[in-house]
């Protein structure tokens, strides 16, 4: 089963945003928990949701992504900052109990000259005061592009994350294309060696969900300026074999390309049709 979806508003409600989805065929869908550039967070109507769950069983709709707002920093030097990044995300996992057994992604951190060794630490440290053993929500952490003081620009950074979180199976991560690329990762050429590696270092059983982007940049400029399908230095033919790519081929694939909904349908339509068991 191809899972792909793309980056919807749920400004008008689960429900709008569940029929938002299936009309552009799409089987998935990433959205925000709250204003990505603050803090507040829409009021949940239960039967809202119940509609929506109603929806999306029927269509057999097999997971959704939350995001967290950019706001947020689990490695920044200000404590304030950091209980501001457990308390939202605190407050995220609990809403996300009304749709259960679903993703939550989030940015590591920006350790912001404290040094990756401190940013890990206290990353580790906000993970280890919000996850619970009872949630169904898997919380992932997003690969970065390695720009500035970003923490999670690597592999080994974001697996030393979670040899440090005592609920690590409730951790996974999300791999954003543009972002490997941009970090130095030849996804383009070199797939399989990626991806092998990935497995030697954190698992590959950890990867759960692919932010599918194509990028502006070239192979490791460390920035993040995601490109539509195709248009970008990734190109068609690596955004090919990755969405047919036996390892990662029954994960969900995430568009955060630079589109409106009509973008996004034409770009749903078209991996479709690269996919090989279309």
């Amino acid at each position: 089963m191809f899972i792909i979806g793309c980056h919807l508003s749920s400004a008008a409600g689960f429900l709008a945003m569940g029929k938002q989805m299936l009309s552009i065929g799409a089987n998935t869908c990433q959205y925000f928990t709250r204003n990505p550039r603050g803090a507040k967070a829409k009021e949940i109507d239960p039967l809202d949701v119940s509609a929506y769950l109603d929806l999306i069983n029927e269509a057999a709709v097999p997971c959704i992504l939350a995001h967290a707002p950019y706001t947020l920093n689990a490695c920044a030097a200000e404590k304030h900052l950091r209980q501001f990044t457990a308390e939202i995300i605190t407050d995220d996992l609990i809403r996300m109990e009304m749709t259960p057994g679903n993703f939550y992604t989030f940015h590591p951190g920006s350790h912001v000259k404290q040094g990756v060794d401190v940013g890990i630490s206290l990353i580790a440290e906000v993970l280890n005061s919000v996850l619970k053993p009872e949630q169904t929500t898997t919380v992932l952490l997003e690969t970065l592009s390695g720009k500035g003081s970003d923490v999670g620009g690597n592999f080994e950074q974001l697996q030393r994350i979670i040899e440090n979180v005592d609920q690590s199976d409730k951790l996974g991560i999300c791999l954003d294309t543009c972002h490997v690329w941009d970090g130095g990762y030849d996804i383009v050429n070199n797939l399989d060696g990626i991806l092998e590696e990935f497995d030697e270092i954190i698992g590959i059983s950890h990867l759960k969900a692919v932010h599918l982007n194509d990028s502006k940049n070239p192979l490791g400029s460390h920035k993040d300026r995601h490109a539509k399908i195709g248009e970008g230095e990734i190109g068609i033919e690596a955004i090919t074999k990755i969405i047919n790519h036996p390892i990662l081929c029954d994960l969900p694939f995430y568009l955060e390309t630079p589109n409106d909904i009509d973008g996004y349908a034409e770009e749903i339509k078209l991996l479709k049709s690269l996919r090989c068991d279309n």
